[in-house]
Protein backbone atom coordinates (compact mmCIF):
# COMPACT_ATOMS: atom_id res chain seq x y z
CA UNK A 1 0.00 0.00 0.00
CA UNK A 2 1.23 3.22 -1.35
CA UNK A 3 1.53 5.74 2.31
CA UNK A 4 3.52 8.58 -0.07
CA UNK A 5 0.20 10.38 -0.11
CA UNK A 6 -0.12 10.89 3.69
CA UNK A 7 2.23 9.49 5.90
CA UNK A 8 0.91 9.88 8.97
CA UNK A 9 -2.67 8.57 8.32
CA UNK A 10 -1.95 5.42 6.27
CA UNK A 11 -5.26 4.03 5.68
CA UNK A 12 -5.80 7.55 3.93
CA UNK A 13 -4.20 5.92 0.99
CA UNK A 14 -6.91 3.18 0.32
CA UNK A 15 -9.75 4.69 -1.69
CA UNK A 16 -13.56 5.40 -0.17
CA UNK A 17 -15.77 2.67 -0.98
CA UNK A 18 -18.07 3.79 -3.65
CA UNK A 19 -20.70 6.09 -3.04
CA UNK A 20 -24.94 5.09 -3.59
CA UNK A 21 -27.63 7.23 -4.76
CA UNK A 22 -29.42 7.00 -1.32
CA UNK A 23 -26.17 7.40 0.60
CA UNK A 24 -25.45 10.61 -1.74
CA UNK A 25 -29.07 11.83 -1.06
CA UNK A 26 -29.02 11.22 2.62
CA UNK A 27 -25.85 13.89 2.73
CA UNK A 28 -27.50 16.49 0.32
CA UNK A 29 -31.00 16.15 2.52
CA UNK A 30 -28.83 17.10 5.67
CA UNK A 31 -26.48 19.37 4.14
CA UNK A 32 -29.73 21.44 2.76
CA UNK A 33 -30.93 21.64 6.84
CA UNK A 34 -27.37 22.81 7.76
CA UNK A 35 -26.02 25.34 4.88
CA UNK A 36 -25.60 28.12 7.03
CA UNK A 37 -23.35 31.16 6.59
CA UNK A 38 -23.33 32.37 3.32
CA UNK A 39 -21.54 31.02 -0.14
CA UNK A 40 -18.14 30.86 2.13
CA UNK A 41 -19.56 29.21 5.03
CA UNK A 42 -21.75 26.43 2.89
CA UNK A 43 -18.39 26.02 0.57
CA UNK A 44 -16.63 25.32 3.47
CA UNK A 45 -18.94 22.67 4.94
CA UNK A 46 -18.81 21.28 1.85
CA UNK A 47 -14.99 20.92 1.28
CA UNK A 48 -14.57 20.19 4.98
CA UNK A 49 -17.30 17.09 4.40
CA UNK A 50 -16.17 15.59 1.01
CA UNK A 51 -12.99 16.56 0.57
CA UNK A 52 -11.39 16.17 4.05
CA UNK A 53 -13.44 13.79 6.00
CA UNK A 54 -15.48 11.34 3.18
CA UNK A 55 -12.55 12.10 0.43
CA UNK A 56 -15.59 12.04 -2.26
CA UNK A 57 -13.27 14.22 -4.38
CA UNK A 58 -9.77 15.20 -4.22
CA UNK A 59 -8.79 19.02 -3.34
CA UNK A 60 -7.99 19.80 -7.02
CA UNK A 61 -11.00 18.56 -8.70
CA UNK A 62 -13.54 20.56 -5.90
CA UNK A 63 -11.27 23.68 -6.45
CA UNK A 64 -11.70 23.14 -10.28
CA UNK A 65 -15.72 22.70 -10.05
CA UNK A 66 -15.97 25.73 -7.83
CA UNK A 67 -14.13 28.39 -10.05
CA UNK A 68 -16.37 27.19 -12.66
CA UNK A 69 -19.19 27.80 -10.39
CA UNK A 70 -17.81 31.23 -9.69
CA UNK A 71 -17.78 32.25 -13.51
CA UNK A 72 -21.54 31.71 -13.74
CA UNK A 73 -24.48 34.13 -12.25
CA UNK A 74 -26.44 32.55 -9.93
CA UNK A 75 -25.51 30.77 -6.14
CA UNK A 76 -22.27 29.23 -6.41
CA UNK A 77 -22.56 27.12 -3.26
CA UNK A 78 -25.81 25.36 -4.94
CA UNK A 79 -24.11 25.34 -8.51
CA UNK A 80 -21.16 23.70 -6.71
CA UNK A 81 -23.52 21.03 -5.13
CA UNK A 82 -24.99 20.76 -8.53
CA UNK A 83 -21.79 19.59 -9.62
CA UNK A 84 -20.49 17.41 -7.50
CA UNK A 85 -23.34 15.69 -7.23
CA UNK A 86 -23.90 15.39 -11.33
CA UNK A 87 -20.23 14.01 -11.58
CA UNK A 88 -20.81 11.76 -8.91
CA UNK A 89 -24.12 10.28 -9.83
CA UNK A 90 -25.44 11.69 -13.33
CA UNK A 91 -27.92 13.96 -13.71
CA UNK A 92 -29.99 12.83 -10.76
CA UNK A 93 -27.20 13.03 -8.85
CA UNK A 94 -27.03 16.61 -9.64
CA UNK A 95 -30.84 17.79 -9.28
CA UNK A 96 -30.99 15.94 -5.66
CA UNK A 97 -27.94 17.30 -4.66
CA UNK A 98 -28.98 21.14 -5.84
CA UNK A 99 -32.63 20.70 -5.25
CA UNK A 100 -32.12 19.48 -1.51
CA UNK A 101 -29.38 22.29 -1.23
CA UNK A 102 -32.86 24.81 -2.01
CA UNK A 103 -35.72 23.10 -0.78
CA UNK A 104 -35.29 22.61 3.58
CA UNK A 105 -34.67 27.04 2.91
CA UNK A 106 -37.79 27.09 0.58
CA UNK A 107 -40.10 25.83 3.13
CA UNK A 108 -38.52 26.82 6.02
CA UNK A 109 -38.39 30.34 4.69
CA UNK A 110 -42.17 29.72 3.18
CA UNK A 111 -43.19 29.04 6.96
CA UNK A 112 -41.51 31.99 8.56
CA UNK A 113 -43.15 34.57 5.79
CA UNK A 114 -46.36 32.99 6.61
CA UNK A 115 -45.67 33.90 10.71
CA UNK A 116 -44.72 37.15 9.81
CA UNK A 117 -47.37 38.05 7.30
CA UNK A 118 -50.05 36.34 10.26
CA UNK A 119 -48.88 37.43 13.30
CA UNK A 120 -45.94 40.01 12.53
CA UNK A 121 -47.59 42.08 14.81
CA UNK A 122 -47.04 40.22 17.91
CA UNK A 123 -45.08 42.04 20.05
CA UNK A 124 -42.43 39.17 20.60
CA UNK A 125 -42.46 38.39 16.70
CA UNK A 126 -42.16 41.92 16.36
CA UNK A 127 -39.69 42.41 18.64
CA UNK A 128 -37.60 39.56 17.44
CA UNK A 129 -37.22 41.40 13.67
CA UNK A 130 -36.65 44.66 15.24
CA UNK A 131 -33.60 42.98 16.75
CA UNK A 132 -32.51 40.98 13.19
CA UNK A 133 -32.69 43.98 11.26
CA UNK A 134 -29.95 46.09 12.52
CA UNK A 135 -27.65 42.99 12.48
CA UNK A 136 -28.40 42.64 8.83
CA UNK A 137 -27.16 45.90 8.27
CA UNK A 138 -24.13 44.91 9.94
CA UNK A 139 -24.02 41.69 8.09
CA UNK A 140 -23.92 43.72 4.71
CA UNK A 141 -21.58 46.06 5.95
CA UNK A 142 -19.39 43.15 6.57
CA UNK A 143 -20.14 41.38 2.90
CA UNK A 144 -19.38 44.18 1.38
CA UNK A 145 -15.94 44.61 2.77
CA UNK A 146 -15.02 41.03 2.18
CA UNK A 147 -15.76 41.34 -1.06
CA UNK A 148 -14.18 44.72 -1.40
CA UNK A 149 -11.06 43.56 0.47
CA UNK A 150 -10.46 40.49 -1.92
CA UNK A 151 -11.46 42.57 -5.29
CA UNK A 152 -10.54 46.12 -5.01
CA UNK A 153 -6.65 45.45 -5.45
CA UNK A 154 -5.99 48.82 -7.50
CA UNK A 155 -7.33 52.56 -8.06
CA UNK A 156 -8.76 51.30 -10.91
CA UNK A 157 -11.03 48.86 -9.72
CA UNK A 158 -11.64 51.16 -6.83
CA UNK A 159 -12.95 53.45 -9.40
CA UNK A 160 -15.02 51.27 -10.83
CA UNK A 161 -16.87 50.42 -7.54
CA UNK A 162 -17.63 54.18 -6.54
CA UNK A 163 -18.97 54.87 -10.02
CA UNK A 164 -21.51 52.02 -9.64
CA UNK A 165 -22.14 52.97 -5.96
CA UNK A 166 -23.13 56.72 -7.57
CA UNK A 167 -24.82 55.35 -10.79
CA UNK A 168 -26.93 53.00 -8.67
CA UNK A 169 -27.59 55.24 -5.78
CA UNK A 170 -27.68 58.57 -6.90
CA UNK A 171 -28.77 58.35 -10.25
CA UNK A 172 -30.79 55.24 -9.65
CA UNK A 173 -29.27 53.38 -12.98
CA UNK A 174 -30.71 49.42 -13.44
CA UNK A 175 -28.79 47.02 -12.15
CA UNK A 176 -28.18 45.40 -15.58
CA UNK A 177 -27.17 48.26 -17.16
CA UNK A 178 -24.40 48.73 -14.66
CA UNK A 179 -23.31 45.27 -14.80
CA UNK A 180 -22.70 46.06 -18.60
CA UNK A 181 -21.17 48.66 -18.42
CA UNK A 182 -18.53 46.92 -15.92
CA UNK A 183 -18.08 43.82 -17.99
CA UNK A 184 -17.04 46.11 -21.42
CA UNK A 185 -14.78 48.33 -19.03
CA UNK A 186 -13.27 44.76 -17.84
CA UNK A 187 -13.36 43.58 -21.15
CA UNK A 188 -11.41 46.01 -23.29
CA UNK A 189 -9.50 47.30 -20.02
CA UNK A 190 -8.14 43.64 -19.72
CA UNK A 191 -6.70 43.73 -23.63
CA UNK A 192 -4.76 47.31 -22.73
CA UNK A 193 -3.91 46.79 -19.01
CA UNK A 194 -4.37 43.31 -18.28
CA UNK A 195 -2.52 43.85 -14.56
CA UNK A 196 -5.26 45.74 -13.09
CA UNK A 197 -7.83 42.62 -13.75
CA UNK A 198 -6.46 39.79 -11.87
CA UNK A 199 -8.11 38.25 -9.10
CA UNK A 200 -8.45 34.85 -7.24
CA UNK A 201 -11.32 32.71 -5.70
CA UNK A 202 -11.09 34.14 -2.59
CA UNK A 203 -12.35 31.99 -0.60
CA UNK A 204 -9.42 30.97 1.15
CA UNK A 205 -8.96 26.89 0.36
CA UNK A 206 -5.53 25.60 -0.43
CA UNK A 207 -4.69 22.93 -2.16
CA UNK A 208 -3.78 20.15 0.67
CA UNK A 209 -3.53 16.63 0.30
CA UNK A 210 -5.92 14.80 2.39
CA UNK A 211 -5.85 11.28 0.98
CA UNK A 212 -7.16 8.83 -1.78
CA UNK A 213 -10.65 10.17 -2.96
CA UNK A 214 -13.41 8.59 -4.66
CA UNK A 215 -13.04 11.40 -7.77
CA UNK A 216 -9.07 11.85 -7.27
CA UNK A 217 -6.93 13.95 -9.73
CA UNK A 218 -6.03 11.11 -12.02
CA UNK A 219 -9.39 9.48 -12.15
CA UNK A 220 -11.29 9.58 -15.46
CA UNK A 221 -13.70 11.53 -16.54
CA UNK A 222 -17.20 9.62 -16.15
CA UNK A 223 -18.07 8.69 -19.63
CA UNK A 224 -21.72 11.14 -18.53
CA UNK A 225 -19.21 14.06 -18.28
CA UNK A 226 -17.26 13.90 -21.43
CA UNK A 227 -18.22 16.98 -23.37
CA UNK A 228 -19.92 16.64 -26.79
CA UNK A 229 -21.70 18.84 -28.75
CA UNK A 230 -24.71 16.62 -29.97
CA UNK A 231 -24.97 16.77 -25.81
CA UNK A 232 -24.49 20.06 -25.17
CA UNK A 233 -27.65 21.45 -27.55
CA UNK A 234 -29.65 18.36 -26.01
CA UNK A 235 -29.28 19.83 -22.63
CA UNK A 236 -29.94 23.30 -23.92
CA UNK A 237 -32.63 22.49 -25.53
CA UNK A 238 -34.32 20.64 -22.87
CA UNK A 239 -33.38 23.20 -20.40
CA UNK A 240 -34.92 26.47 -22.46
CA UNK A 241 -37.97 24.04 -23.37
CA UNK A 242 -38.69 23.68 -19.97
CA UNK A 243 -38.41 27.12 -19.51
CA UNK A 244 -40.61 27.80 -22.43
CA UNK A 245 -43.34 25.35 -21.29
CA UNK A 246 -43.74 26.78 -17.58
CA UNK A 247 -44.22 30.05 -19.15
CA UNK A 248 -46.47 29.05 -21.44
CA UNK A 249 -48.49 27.73 -18.94
CA UNK A 250 -48.76 30.90 -17.04
CA UNK A 251 -49.13 32.67 -19.58
CA UNK A 252 -52.47 30.83 -21.18
CA UNK A 253 -53.21 30.58 -17.82
CA UNK A 254 -53.19 34.07 -16.69
CA UNK A 255 -52.05 36.21 -18.99
CA UNK A 256 -49.24 38.35 -19.77
CA UNK A 257 -49.66 41.10 -17.24
CA UNK A 258 -50.73 39.17 -14.50
CA UNK A 259 -48.72 38.62 -10.96
CA UNK A 260 -47.54 35.24 -11.72
CA UNK A 261 -46.75 35.60 -15.44
CA UNK A 262 -44.33 38.71 -14.07
CA UNK A 263 -43.05 37.09 -11.27
CA UNK A 264 -41.26 33.96 -13.85
CA UNK A 265 -40.47 36.77 -16.40
CA UNK A 266 -39.00 38.94 -13.69
CA UNK A 267 -36.86 36.39 -11.63
CA UNK A 268 -35.40 34.59 -14.79
CA UNK A 269 -33.68 37.86 -15.56
CA UNK A 270 -32.27 38.52 -11.86
CA UNK A 271 -31.24 34.80 -12.27
CA UNK A 272 -29.00 35.36 -14.79
CA UNK A 273 -27.86 38.90 -13.39
CA UNK A 274 -26.47 37.33 -10.10
CA UNK A 275 -22.69 37.94 -10.53
CA UNK A 276 -21.33 38.02 -7.24
CA UNK A 277 -24.02 36.48 -5.02
CA UNK A 278 -26.99 37.69 -3.56
CA UNK A 279 -26.21 40.86 -2.47
CA UNK A 280 -24.95 41.67 -5.43
CA UNK A 281 -28.76 41.31 -7.04
CA UNK A 282 -30.99 42.08 -4.39
CA UNK A 283 -30.94 46.16 -5.03
CA UNK A 284 -32.64 44.74 -8.65
CA UNK A 285 -34.56 42.97 -6.90
CA UNK A 286 -35.42 46.05 -4.97
CA UNK A 287 -36.19 47.65 -7.89
CA UNK A 288 -38.32 45.43 -9.64
CA UNK A 289 -40.19 44.15 -6.25
CA UNK A 290 -41.20 47.07 -4.71
CA UNK A 291 -40.97 50.53 -6.86
CA UNK A 292 -42.05 48.73 -10.19
CA UNK A 293 -44.46 46.07 -9.37
CA UNK A 294 -45.07 46.63 -5.98
CA UNK A 295 -45.52 43.11 -4.57
CA UNK A 296 -44.25 44.55 -0.86
CA UNK A 297 -42.48 47.19 0.78
CA UNK A 298 -39.22 48.37 1.46
CA UNK A 299 -40.00 47.94 4.94
CA UNK A 300 -40.85 44.13 3.85
CA UNK A 301 -38.19 43.24 1.87
CA UNK A 302 -35.85 44.61 5.12
CA UNK A 303 -37.90 41.63 6.98
CA UNK A 304 -37.14 39.47 4.50
CA UNK A 305 -33.65 39.51 4.36
CA UNK A 306 -33.71 39.59 8.33
CA UNK A 307 -35.96 36.20 7.94
CA UNK A 308 -33.28 34.60 5.23
CA UNK A 309 -30.23 35.39 7.10
CA UNK A 310 -31.92 32.69 9.85
CA UNK A 311 -32.66 29.76 7.53
CA UNK A 312 -29.90 27.39 5.81
CA UNK A 313 -29.36 27.84 1.75
CA UNK A 314 -28.43 30.31 -0.11
CA UNK A 315 -29.23 33.91 0.59
CA UNK A 316 -31.01 34.29 -2.74
CA UNK A 317 -33.51 32.32 -0.95
CA UNK A 318 -34.79 35.69 0.21
CA UNK A 319 -36.76 36.05 -3.26
CA UNK A 320 -39.05 32.93 -1.86
CA UNK A 321 -40.15 35.35 1.00
CA UNK A 322 -40.80 37.93 -1.59
CA UNK A 323 -43.21 36.06 -4.23
CA UNK A 324 -44.83 34.76 -0.69
CA UNK A 325 -45.43 38.04 0.17
CA UNK A 326 -46.24 39.10 -3.27
CA UNK A 327 -48.96 36.61 -3.87
CA UNK A 328 -50.54 37.25 -0.97
CA UNK A 329 -50.63 41.41 -1.18
CA UNK A 330 -52.09 40.66 -4.56
CA UNK A 331 -54.62 37.76 -3.31
CA UNK A 332 -54.43 36.29 -6.30
CA UNK A 333 -57.29 34.00 -6.10
CA UNK A 334 -59.26 36.18 -3.79
CA UNK A 335 -59.26 37.28 0.05
CA UNK A 336 -60.27 33.84 1.46
CA UNK A 337 -57.47 32.19 -0.28
CA UNK A 338 -54.43 34.49 0.36
CA UNK A 339 -52.09 31.08 1.46
CA UNK A 340 -53.02 29.52 -2.08
CA UNK A 341 -51.94 32.19 -3.71
CA UNK A 342 -48.65 32.97 -1.58
CA UNK A 343 -47.73 29.32 -2.26
CA UNK A 344 -48.19 29.72 -5.51
CA UNK A 345 -46.05 32.70 -6.17
CA UNK A 346 -43.26 31.78 -3.49
CA UNK A 347 -43.07 28.44 -6.00
CA UNK A 348 -43.19 29.98 -9.38
CA UNK A 349 -40.40 32.57 -8.02
CA UNK A 350 -38.14 29.57 -6.51
CA UNK A 351 -38.32 27.97 -9.48
CA UNK A 352 -37.69 30.32 -12.27
CA UNK A 353 -34.59 31.78 -9.76
CA UNK A 354 -32.49 27.92 -9.53
CA UNK A 355 -33.67 26.66 -12.88
CA UNK A 356 -30.96 28.57 -15.14
CA UNK A 357 -28.50 27.16 -12.09
CA UNK A 358 -28.72 23.64 -13.38
CA UNK A 359 -29.16 24.26 -16.74
CA UNK A 360 -25.57 26.43 -16.56
CA UNK A 361 -23.98 22.83 -14.88
CA UNK A 362 -25.41 20.76 -16.70
CA UNK A 363 -24.52 22.34 -20.36
CA UNK A 364 -21.21 23.54 -19.07
CA UNK A 365 -19.77 20.91 -16.36
CA UNK A 366 -19.06 18.44 -19.33
CA UNK A 367 -16.84 21.15 -20.76
CA UNK A 368 -14.79 22.05 -18.01
CA UNK A 369 -14.36 18.28 -16.69
CA UNK A 370 -13.23 16.98 -19.81
CA UNK A 371 -10.33 20.14 -20.94
CA UNK A 372 -8.81 20.08 -16.59
CA UNK A 373 -7.86 23.62 -17.03
CA UNK A 374 -7.21 26.37 -14.85
CA UNK A 375 -10.46 28.35 -15.24
CA UNK A 376 -9.48 31.87 -14.02
CA UNK A 377 -11.74 34.93 -13.33
CA UNK A 378 -11.96 36.36 -16.72
CA UNK A 379 -11.40 40.61 -16.61
CA UNK A 380 -14.57 41.20 -17.18
CA UNK A 381 -15.81 39.75 -14.32
CA UNK A 382 -13.09 41.20 -12.12
CA UNK A 383 -14.70 44.56 -13.27
CA UNK A 384 -17.89 43.14 -12.36
CA UNK A 385 -16.90 41.98 -9.05
CA UNK A 386 -15.94 45.44 -9.02
CA UNK A 387 -19.00 47.06 -9.37
CA UNK A 388 -20.81 44.72 -7.34
CA UNK A 389 -18.87 46.16 -4.00
CA UNK A 390 -20.71 49.52 -5.12
CA UNK A 391 -23.89 47.99 -5.60
CA UNK A 392 -23.79 46.14 -1.96
CA UNK A 393 -22.47 48.99 -0.51
CA UNK A 394 -25.47 51.22 -1.65
CA UNK A 395 -27.42 48.49 -0.42
CA UNK A 396 -26.29 48.71 3.57
CA UNK A 397 -27.17 52.37 2.97
CA UNK A 398 -30.31 51.37 2.01
CA UNK A 399 -31.11 49.17 4.51
CA UNK A 400 -29.38 51.61 7.42
CA UNK A 401 -31.93 54.22 6.30
CA UNK A 402 -34.87 52.17 6.39
CA UNK A 403 -33.57 51.04 9.84
CA UNK A 404 -32.62 53.63 11.83
CA UNK A 405 -34.89 56.02 10.25
CA UNK A 406 -38.67 53.47 9.10
CA UNK A 407 -40.66 56.73 8.86
CA UNK A 408 -38.52 58.85 6.86
CA UNK A 409 -35.81 61.62 8.01
CA UNK A 410 -38.71 63.62 9.61
CA UNK A 411 -39.63 60.91 12.13
CA UNK A 412 -37.12 60.65 15.20
CA UNK A 413 -34.11 58.60 14.58
CA UNK A 414 -34.25 54.87 16.37
CA UNK A 415 -31.25 55.13 18.79
CA UNK A 416 -32.09 51.45 19.79
CA UNK A 417 -31.57 50.32 16.62
CA UNK A 418 -28.62 52.09 15.77
CA UNK A 419 -26.96 50.44 19.10
CA UNK A 420 -27.40 47.35 18.30
CA UNK A 421 -26.11 47.50 14.95
CA UNK A 422 -23.05 48.94 16.48
CA UNK A 423 -22.68 46.15 18.54
CA UNK A 424 -23.26 43.44 16.00
CA UNK A 425 -20.36 45.26 13.54
CA UNK A 426 -18.26 45.20 16.21
CA UNK A 427 -18.69 41.56 16.69
CA UNK A 428 -18.72 40.45 13.39
CA UNK A 429 -15.43 42.47 12.78
CA UNK A 430 -13.45 42.66 15.48
CA UNK A 431 -14.54 39.16 17.33
CA UNK A 432 -15.37 37.30 13.80
CA UNK A 433 -18.37 36.22 15.51
CA UNK A 434 -20.46 33.92 12.96
CA UNK A 435 -23.89 35.37 11.03
CA UNK A 436 -26.07 32.84 13.16
CA UNK A 437 -24.74 34.07 16.73
CA UNK A 438 -25.24 37.36 15.67
CA UNK A 439 -29.13 36.82 14.85
CA UNK A 440 -30.34 34.99 17.45
CA UNK A 441 -28.65 37.71 20.13
CA UNK A 442 -30.30 40.27 18.14
CA UNK A 443 -33.42 38.84 18.00
CA UNK A 444 -33.61 38.06 21.56
CA UNK A 445 -32.22 41.87 22.43
CA UNK A 446 -34.76 43.03 19.94
CA UNK A 447 -37.54 41.01 21.55
CA UNK A 448 -36.79 42.37 25.47
CA UNK A 449 -36.46 45.82 23.92
CA UNK A 450 -40.27 45.88 22.52
CA UNK A 451 -41.36 44.03 25.27
CA UNK A 452 -39.79 46.70 28.18
CA UNK A 453 -40.65 49.85 26.22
Amino acid sequence: MDTSRNPQSPQTSAVPAPVTLTQAFIYWLKLGFISFGGPAGQIAIMHHDLVEKKRWISERRFLHALNYCMVLPGPEAQQLATYIGWLMHRTWGGIIAGGLFVLPASFILTTLAWVYLTYGSVPAVAGILYGIKPAVVAIVLFACYRIGSRTLKNSLLWTISVLAFVAIFIFRLPFPAIVLAAGLIGYFGGHFSPKHFKAGSGHGTSQKDFGAALIDDDTPTPLHALFSWVKLIRILVIGIGIWLVAMAALLTRFGWEHTFTQMGWFFTKAALLTFGGAYAVLPYVYQGAVEHYHWLTGIQMVDGLALGETTPGPLIMVVTFVGFVGGWVQHVFGPDALFVSAFIAAAVVTFFTFLPSFVFIFAGAPFIETTHGNLKLTAPLTAITAAVVGVIASLALFFAYHVFWPGGFEDAMEWAEIVLAACASIAIFRFKVGVIPIILVSGAAGMVIKLLV
